[in-house]
């Protein structure tokens, strides 16, 4: 979240930069549950969870390319997309799949291992809160049983819950996914939360083009949409692991419509969380400040870069006055993926931020939106990032205990007054006088902070190859 925007008029369709799944080989990110809590709006039925799937082969580091339901004030519904509507858009024209899928595995030996920051028990689950997640789409997996809802799927219809690149499903994981039931390891980093499938990109399909090129499935017009439909059906959080990098003067012509979603999500009282983008050989993102990572460069969005187990920014993080905070997601053991597989991005590091956000939405329902990205913000560990890691590294455990409540990254807020130093007033609050609910705890996931994948974004002129962060 950075400075002020303005709400200039959507692009038209054939103008819109197409996006592609954050994918690398190793899809980057998982995160994921959520108790079956009714949402405060109408939200299809959790599906049962899909017992088997096939288990992808290590494939070792992945390669850099490879409605107002919210809490808190300014909530209002938005018309533009009813929860009553019967699904998104099908499949655009010229679509067509170019690479077998590899689903994501069955969370087997693998789901145990891996550590997240994990923060202090008793105080929050994500217990009532619906976190969307778009991507790949999410897979009915076993960690995901019963608090896993389909919202859509914008690229062949359907509810969502179809994951032909495994992304998705790694992200839902690590956002939410429940501990292991032998060892108890492996959970999300709210394991209480439900998730809300919006299937919008894949790096396993294709759109031809009038002029005969084909460029990933995946576009700005519908990553708008997605946001606005997850805004209607009730997500508290929204988790967006994908990234299209244009230039600053294309920004407004490029992304007017995404701007719009991700502001109408912010008044309707809904934090959307995205990763800041990673740096390829390919070019399309770089640490060249004239390109913008969207929708992570925005003023409503809580941008997301990542750093090693040693707090160290990774060299692919895309930087920018934009990152807002960072969180692991270099080199973590893949949440789907058998024991050997790993994965890195900033796609896995925004669902460790997006599960936190969902834990404070629990545990301090009266925050808006811009409340809990400062809280976020203002209690994550300092670090030395270079524009990488914005205000720090995630702290789960401060944000969900330092006071007042009210804080900003200048310290506690007050009326009309940003004063203060940064960590000032951040004693532990009480901790929660009523006992948990009766889940897992919160236990090492594999911290994620990078968005995998490809985006492209074809302007008038300009074609960029699409990436997963």
């Amino acid at each position: 979240m950075t400075g002020p925007v303005r709400h200039p008029a959507a692009a038209p369709p054939t103008a819109a930069p197409r996006i592609a799944p954050l994918l690398a080989v190793p899809l980057l990110a998982a995160s994921v549950l959520a108790l079956p809590t009714p949402p405060p709006s109408p939200v299809p039925a959790a599906v049962a969870p899909a017992m088997s799937c096939a288990v992808r082969t290590p494939c070792g580091v992945a390669a850099p390319r490879a409605a107002g339901a919210g809490a808190g004030g300014g909530v209002r519904t938005r018309p533009a997309v009813a929860a009553a509507e019967p699904g998104p858009p099908g499949p655009a024209d010229g679509l067509r799949q170019t690479r077998a899928c590899t689903p994501p595995g069955d969370d087997g030996p693998g789901a145990a291992r891996g550590a997240v920051p994990q923060p202090p028990p008793g105080l929050a689950t994500g217990a009532g809160q619906l976190v969307a997640v778009v991507d790949t789409g999410v897979a009915p997996l076993p960690r995901l049983a019963g608090r896993l809802v389909g919202g859509g799927d914008y690229l062949t219809g359907g509810d969502g819950l179809t994951d032909c690149d495994g992304h998705g499903s790694d992200v839902a994981l690590l956002l939410a996914g429940a501990a292991d039931p032998v060892t108890g390891l492996g959970a999300g980093m709210a394991p209480g939360a439900r998730i809300l499938s919006l299937r919008q990109s894949s790096g396993r399909f294709a759109v031809r083009g009038t002029d005969g090129t084909e460029r990933p499935a995946g576009e700005i017009r519908t990553l708008a949409a997605a946001i606005d439909r997850a805004v209607a059906l009730g997500a508290s959080v929204v988790n967006v692991s994908e990234v299209v990098c244009v230039p600053s003067a294309q920004v407004d012509s490029a992304g007017g419509a995404l701007r719009e979603a991700v502001d109408d999500a912010e008044r309707a009282g809904v934090l959307v969380v995205a990763a800041a983008g990673n740096i390829d050989e390919a070019g399309t993102c770089t640490g060249d400040p004239d390109l913008r990572p969207l929708p992570a460069s925005y003023d409503s969005v809580l941008a997301v870069g990542a750093v090693d187990g040693d707090d160290v920014p990774g060299d692919f993080s895309v930087p920018g006055p934009w990152v807002d905070l960072a969180a692991p997601g270099q080199d973590l053991p893949r949440p789907s993926g058998p024991d050997g597989a790993v994965v890195r991005g900033t796609s896995y590091s925004a669902p460790l931020v997006a599960g936190t956000a969902a834990l404070l939405r629990e545990r301090f329902p009266m925050l808006t939106p811009r409340q809990v990205a400062d809280r976020l913000r203002a209690t994550a560990r300092p670090s030395a990032g270079d524009g990488r890691t914005g205000h720090g590294v995630l702290d789960p455990g401060a944000a969900l205990t330092a006071e007042p409540l009210l804080l900003t990254p200048d310290g506690p807020a007050g009326p009309g007054d940003r004063a203060g130093s940064p960590g000032a007033g951040r004693a532990p609050l009480p901790l929660a006088t009523t006992p948990p609910p009766d889940l897992p705890a919160v236990a090492g996931v594999g911290a994620v902070a990078a968005v995998g994948g490809a985006l492209v974004a074809a302007l008038a002129g300009l074609r960029r190859r699409p990436r997963r962060p």
